[in-house]
């Protein structure tokens, strides 16, 4: 039987599912039930003047992506989901993730300027 990295790499997306649903989820939870702000809108590691006028946008982002990501889990193990499909949704769920918390995070901070060290 020989290597194929192609099987490995699906394999490795696949099993990278869980720990970015679990982190995602568990973010959510921690703004929604917790009330904890030290997540929201970071910006080279530095919270916005008001974190939690931010914390409902990031609780909705992790939230949906988490919830996708455990939905995407569900049709791959229950269904049988078809490989182009499941990856195109893992993937995209991926990228817009990870823009619309760049994006929020410089809103979040405002257009001033950087400060200077």
């Amino acid at each position: 039987m020989a290597f194929d990295v192609s099987v490995a790499l699906t394999w490795i997306l696949f099993l990278a599912l869980f720990p970015m649903a679990f982190f995602w989820l568990r973010r959510a939870w921690r703004i929604v039930v917790r009330r904890d702000f030290s997540e929201v809108a970071l910006k080279r590691g530095e919270h916005p003047p008001e974190p939690e006028r931010w914390a409902h946008y990031t609780m909705l982002i992790n939230g949906l992506a988490g919830t996708i990501m455990v939905v995407v889990i569900g049709l791959v193990l229950f269904s049988g989901i078809a490989y182009e499909n499941w990856t195109a949704i893992a993937g995209s769920t991926i990228w817009s993730k990870f823009m619309l918390d760049f994006a929020l995070s410089r809103h979040a901070h405002g257009f001033g300027s950087r400060k200077k060290a």
